[in-house]
C-alpha cells in the first residue's frame, strides 16, 4: 500500500469549467496551481534524495 493511499481525497481535484471563471478568479487559480506545483516538486525532491542515499547504502 502507498501512503499515498492514506490521504484523504480533496474534492476539489479535476477539471474547472475555465470558461465561467472570471480573470480575478482565473488569476487566483493559477496562483494556487503554481503553490501546488512547488509542493509537489519538494516532495520529489525529498524522495528522490531519499532514493540516492538509499541507494549508497546498498550500492545500487
Amino acid at each position: 500500500m502507498d501512503s499515498d493511499d492514506l490521504e484523504p481525497r480533496r474534492p476539489d481535484m479535476g477539471p474547472k469549467n475555465l470558461e465561467t471563471m472570471s480573470i480575478e478568479a482565473l488569476t487566483d487559480y493559477v496562483g494556487e496551481l503554481q503553490a501546488e506545483i512547488g509542493r509537489v516538486e519538494a516532495v520529489i525532491r525529498e524522495k528522490k534524495a531519499a532514493r540516492d542515499s538509499a541507494a549508497s547504502v546498498f550500492n545500487i
